[in-house]
């Protein structure tokens, strides 16, 4: 039985029909090395940017299904025009939309999550040695609803199919040649990592790295896929590998560095200072499908016996978070936001029992002179909250004190891209 290869292309990959033309010739790479192929395809360029401003132009608030029919229209290009490609080429390949799939989701527009994904007609057609060409980001409902992903979601549809395909791997392939230590557009001489572990690539995620979207490597680590980044552009390089801890060494405390900047922080004042209170706030955000990254609590007021709670969402939710928070009946007092704020984290398997880790991150930005706002920990990352116009300079320097640097520049093709 031939291996199956899943390859997920992002929207800077084929932003063009020159482009295009480069993926169907690093599809038809894979097939040719003798592996069944299915490839993953996110929606041209800045088509989703273009597509989110007209819907805003004609209408302030859309609502979140027509949204979700409107943006899952251009991947439906992107899989067309490809799989053309890979045909011009003298290549069998088909398309299909998640629909035509069996891509299914829970009833939740902008936001889904995967719940099943039907084989039946992948197989049939891998049998009959076609290449597969599917639109990524998107999803549909039992009852036949188009459903979207979220950003980042093309990730998620492809390593989904990997593991459903019981595949040998997954290959995302973007405008870098891998994962770095931090951000190469920031600090050029950001080293590739050749491997790194499932938990990591999910911190970094979460920590702000715009390699892989966070929900793909969960699943990958639930379903173990290995997942390979690579460069759409050096297809000859094998990427950065992201697999389970369990096979590698871990020599450095610190893996990489990362600077969120999507982030805005609420705080919610004099909230009474009885039990329960936390639960009814972020239990109404949860029922709202609002994800809260950083959380602190305020030691009690004795006089007014209440205390105040600052939590962290990103930008997108910000507007819905406040609408609710001033519709949540808790005896609360004023709700502030502070959006002038940047989440700087750094990951790393290794700092397990590495005691003076924290202390020397604390150390580098003091000696920077930026202040600290909040503090967040795992067994594997430290994230501190810092005003925006810190966050680059706290980056670099916590990237050169825990040695991550490389002697060779980075090779980055304009900005990361755009994707689905």
């Amino acid at each position: 039985m031939k291996k199956i290869i899943v390859q997920k292309f992002g929207g800077t990959s084929v932003a063009d029909t020159e482009k295009i033309k480069n993926v169907a010739d690093v599809v038809i790479k894979e097939k040719e090395n003798g592996n069944d192929v299915v490839v993953v395809v996110s929606a041209m360029g800045h088509t989703t940017d273009h597509l989110v401003k007209m819907a805003k132009e004609l209408c302030p608030n859309p609502s979140a299904r027509e949204m979700d029919m409107l943006l899952s229209t251009g991947e439906g290009v992107s899989i067309a025009l490809l799989t053309m490609a890979i045909q011009a080429k003298g290549y069998d390949a088909i398309s299909f939309n998640a629909m035509q799939i069996g891509i299914i989701t829970e009833n939740i527009h902008s936001k889904a999550r995967i719940l099943n994904i039907k084989t039946d007609k992948l197989r049939k057609n891998l049998d009959e040695g076609k290449i597969i060409v599917v639109a990524g980001f998107q999803g549909v409902t039992q009852e036949g609803e188009i459903t979207t992903l979220g950003r980042g979601g093309s990730d998620t549809s492809a390593v989904a199919l990997a593991a459903a395909l019981n595949a040998e791997r997954c290959d995302i392939y973007t405008d870098v040649e891998g994962v770095y230590t931090t951000d190469p557009r920031i600090v050029p001489n950001a080293s590739r990592l050749d491997e790194v572990t499932y938990d990591e690539m999910l911190e970094l995620a979460h920590a702000g790295a715009n390699v892989l979207h966070p929900r793909s490597v969960e699943t990958a680590k639930q379903f173990a896929v290995p997942l390979r980044v690579r460069s759409s552009f050096k297809s000859e390089n094998d990427g950065t590998l992201i697999k389970g801890v369990e096979r590698m060494e871990l020599y450095q405390p610190v893996t990489g560095v990362a600077a969120d900047l999507t982030q805005v922080r609420i705080a919610v004042c004099d909230i009474p200072d009885k039990p329960g209170m936390a639960a009814k706030v972020f239990s109404k955000l949860a029922s709202e499908n609002i994800s809260v990254d950083m959380i602190i609590q305020s030691y009690a007021q004795k006089v007014s016996n209440t205390n105040d709670i600052a939590f962290t969402v990103t930008k997108g939710d910000m507007t819905k978070t406040l609408s609710i928070l001033e519709n949540l009946d808790i005896g609360a007092g004023d709700v502030k936001v502070d959006d002038n704020i940047a989440k700087v984290s750094i990951v790393g398997a290794g700092m397990i029992d590495r005691p003076g880790i924290a202390a020397t991150m604390f150390k580098t930005m003091g000696d920077l002179g930026v202040n600290i706002k909040m503090i967040s920990t795992s067994e594997i990352k430290i994230s501190c909250l810092v005003d925006k116009d810190d966050a680059h300079k706290s980056l670099k320097a916590l990237h050169k004190v825990f040695n991550l640097e490389s002697e060779i520049t980075a090779d980055v093709k304009g900005d990361l891209p755009e994707d689905n």
